[in-house]
């Protein structure tokens, strides 16, 4: 069986240098105009000992936005921005995977362009979840999200053009790959869900072909772009996140995407283990149903790419015992990467890891909480 520690040759793309994964995090540190800046770079650079970092979410375009102070991927200053951070990886000997995300009707008229409503799916409103966004005083907070006006059918087609122009910036900035957020109630998975999605043209109905057809022309797109083995996607099929609704088939709309993946030289499923809630992450209400290994076991037969699992590993044993059962091949790690910069070195040695104070997750404190955590005492976190 795999060991946390050895190298991957991921999609025969990109070489790891172990099996560590950072999970993709929203910090919310980006300088005006969702600039990526020097803390960022900073940041991810402290990080490079995982085999592949995958950063927090980057809007697509100013209609992509859900949440303040997350980073862009449309602008020149943006570009340039997350250029400096990749070059920052690079030189701590990391690999680095921009996820990209258009957040649909998980928006605000107050974040989006010109005041307008969310693009959505469908006319129907995320009635339970919040987005974090400014009230009618102005003030930033988790407020409710629109109501969304649904997208027509060459505005679908359109957003395929947006992806594609995304991964072209993606590659001139830097980034190994770039993995496609389908998961925890965003845009990708608002279309493939077959409650949600009630649309009569060819993005949606009862027909899986059609639900999952942006995802796939987008998918298309970043390996033209790309080439094979530099794409992810990442899923949450029993996800409740943002007042999604249950699919009633999620086992087959799960499969159904894996085979497709594969089939068009995706380098990797970054999938969701963890029990997922069904509104916001700090008030979160938890439902039985996750992957378990029969599942599991099924999309590897369908899928030929590599496997992450992510859902609340902390420890060096959990790791290694997923890997163990010869059903995924990368670890992610998501909140022990925040208060341990030199997490891999740490579960490498066994050495005892921080837990960050969550109240500094989302703010605007600068370093605070975001790049003032030491490495392991007496110890450099080394280049590798």
């Amino acid at each position: 069986m795999a060991n946390l520690f050895e190298s991957l040759a991921l999609g025969g793309a990109v070489s790891l240098k172990n099996r560590i994964v950072m999970a993709p995090m929203t910090r919310t540190r980006t300088s005006e105009g969702d600039v990526p800046n020097d803390l960022m770079a900073t940041y991810y650079g402290q990080r490079a000992s995982a085999g592949l970092i995958v950063t927090e979410a980057a809007d697509v375009a100013p209609s992509s936005k859900g949440y303040a102070w997350t980073p862009g991927i449309h602008s020149e200053a943006q570009r340039k921005g997350w250029r400096h951070v990749t070059d920052e990886i690079h030189r701590k000997g990391g690999k680095v995977f921009v996820q990209l995300w258009h957040v649909g009707r998980m928006a605000h008229p107050s974040i989006m362009p010109n005041g307008e409503a969310p693009w959505g799916v469908t006319e129907q409103r995320a009635e339970h979840s919040d987005v974090f966004a400014h009230d009618e005083h102005g003030r930033l907070g988790y407020i409710r999200a629109g109501t969304p006006r649904r997208l027509a059918t060459e505005e679908v087609s359109g957003l395929v053009e947006t992806f594609s122009q995304a991964f072209a910036h993606a590659r001139w900035a830097g980034f190994d790959g770039v993995e496609l957020h389908a998961a925890n109630g965003y845009l990708f998975e608002q279309f493939m869900n077959p409650v949600l999605n009630t649309r009569d043209d060819r993005y949606g109905g009862r027909n899986l072909e059609d639900r999952t057809r942006f995802l796939m022309e987008v998918v298309d797109a970043a390996v033209r772009q790309l080439g094979p083995g530099r794409v992810g996607v990442r899923l949450s099929p029993f996800g409740l996140f943002n007042s999604m609704p249950a699919d009633p088939n999620p086992e087959e709309t799960l499969l159904y995407v894996a085979e497709q993946l594969g089939r068009r030289g995706v380098g990797y499923l970054h999938l969701i283990y963890e029990l997922m809630p069904t509104g916001n992450m700090e008030t979160a209400e938890f439902k039985a149903r996750y992957i378990d290994h029969a599942l599991l076991a099924k999309v590897r037969a369908v899928f030929p790419g590599a496997i992450i699992w992510c859902g609340g590993f902390k420890s060096r044993e959990g790791a290694q015992a997923a890997l163990d059962t010869g059903l995924v091949d990368l670890i992610a790690f998501g909140r022990p990467f925040v208060g341990n910069p030199d997490l891999a070195d740490r579960l490498r040695h066994g050495w005892p890891l921080t837990e960050a104070d969550r109240s500094t997750y989302y703010t605007r404190r600068g370093e605070v909480g975001f790049t003032d955590f030491p490495t392991y005492p007496g110890q450099r976190s080394v280049d590798r």
